[in-house]
């Protein structure tokens, strides 16, 4: 019998690959039958690993099968991928399971044909597994342009295309860095709710409750799950899961009480609830997205909340805003293409196309021209993403600015929380790089209304 965990995996994977879901959707629905927790951890594991080494898993899978990938059915590419992502990067499964397991989800795939041919493979891997035939490292000072295309690519699993701009903008070493760090599993971040309860206070509870934490390294709010599972705890507002680098954006827009604020694109509600924190739940914050079931999510985290200051509005996606010039601070964390947070949704990496950039950044500018119409003179525009290209980060602002002389960039070396200069560029603007600050890629700045 094949274990659960393989079997879970295998539809999830599969439901990804057919572009039929996105990574958490899929191991949502590919979970919802397993009791057993450890099941569930797997099964998430097998996933996000499978996806996190696709293209190195891929060029093994055609140098041991001695054929195309696309030669081979979907079913049995999916099957090979979650077997040797196991054999290569889990040591504490039995081998001989794994290779079992495999034949008889081919098997269970309907396809019985192949169910040798996947025995064939990972029995050749394994054999090789102490010297697998991936491009090798660069010799250092070596210019070799596609050898480290190939290097960086192939063996640390990222596409040619997003290899090539970052060895373009930051060098080789830098790259390397980066494409480690989006390799490796990705901790389980926590935002503390100032509204119910400081970070120590919340750390005694959840302690109380099985779960471990640590104090973030740069989010003032922020708690790093060391054990324990804070997810099977009743919700109750005391903490939020957010990654720390968005923690931090939510400090660059620097709300205070009093104020009206406008969150564009507020969904799930991380940014709008510390927001509301910052402020004391005082002033007003509008809180706005577009579908449905995303303001349904806001709605639910602004509840559990405590906030009685946030109204959360639904606005159609290509009308003007419906508000007067009355804000002093507009949020807009735009909808981008997500590269800054590959090591937390790998399967991005394959979804994403370099041809993406250009419709995503003519979206963003004009999402930004309507927002900018809502900030009251001296109010502020906050524009954020969690890209790390410059298409939808600094040529969006450029361009702003040149269309708008109404607004001016603020300085964040001048004026910006304490929280929030560390990550301050040379053009005053914020900026998470994880080749040198270990976090998801991040980009806000600030633009003041004359």
């Amino acid at each position: 019998m094949t274990a659960p965990a393989r079997t879970a995996a295998y539809h999830a994977l599969r439901a990804v690959t057919l572009d039929r879901s996105d990574l958490p959707a899929a191991l949502q629905a590919s979970r919802q039958h397993l009791v057993d927790e450890r099941d569930r951890a797997l099964t998430a594991e097998i996933v996000t690993g499978a996806l996190r080494w696709q293209r190195s898993l891929d060029f093994l899978i055609e140098h041991f099968a001695k054929r195309h990938l696309e030669k081979l059915d979907i079913e049995v590419v999916t099957v090979l991928r979650l077997s040797l992502y196991q054999i290569l990067h889990l040591d504490r499964v039995p081998v001989s399971a794994i290779v079992d397991d495999a034949v008889n989800l081919a098997r269970a795939a309907r396809k019985p044909s192949a169910s040798g041919f996947v025995n064939a493979v990972l029995r050749s891997t394994l054999r090789a597994r102490r010297a697998l035939p991936l491009p090798a490292r660069p010799v250092a000072g070596d210019d070799d342009h596609d050898g480290a295309v190939a290097y960086l690519g192939i063996t640390h699993s990222h596409p040619d295309w997003l290899v090539r701009r970052w060895l373009a903008r930051y060098g080789f070493d830098a790259t390397e860095r980066w494409v480690q760090f989006n390799n490796l599993a990705a901790p389980l971040t926590l935002r503390v709710n100032g509204l119910r309860a400081t970070r120590e206070t919340a750390r005694q509870i959840l302690s109380a409750d099985g779960v471990d934490t640590e104090p973030a390294r740069c989010a003032p709010d922020g708690l790093v799950v060391s054990s324990g599972n804070p997810l099977r705890r009743q919700p109750d507002g005391i903490v939020f899961v957010q990654d720390e680098a968005s923690q931090l954006v939510s400090a660059v827009a620097a709300t205070a009480p009093g104020e009206h604020v406008l969150d564009l694109c507020a969904s799930p509600g991380g940014k709008t609830t510390a927001m509301a924190a910052d402020m004391d739940d005082t002033g007003t914050i509008v809180a706005s997205d577009v579908r449905e079931k995303r303001v349904t999510l806001l709605q639910n985290t602004v509840r559990a909340s405590g906030a009685s200051r946030i109204q959360i509005v639904r606005i159609a996606g290509d009308a003007s805003l419906p508000f007067l010039p009355v804000f002093d601070c507009v949020l807009v964390d735009a909808p981008c293409s997500g590269l800054g947070t590959l090591r937390r949704d790998p399967d991005l990496k394959w979804r994403r196309r370099e041809s993406d950039l250009a419709p995503l950044a003519r979206s963003q500018r004009a999402l930004l021209q309507r927002a900018a119409d809502v900030v009251r003179p001296g109010g502020r525009l906050v524009y954020a993403t969690c890209s790390s290209e410059p298409d939808e980060n600094d040529d969006v602002v450029e361009a702003f600015l040149h269309e708008r002389t109404d607004f001016a960039q603020r300085d964040l070396g001048e004026h910006a929380r304490p929280a929030v200069t560390p990550f301050v560029d040379a053009r005053g603007r914020f900026r998470t790089l994880p080749h040198v600050h270990g976090l998801e890629a991040f980009f806000a700045t600030v633009l003041v209304r004359s």
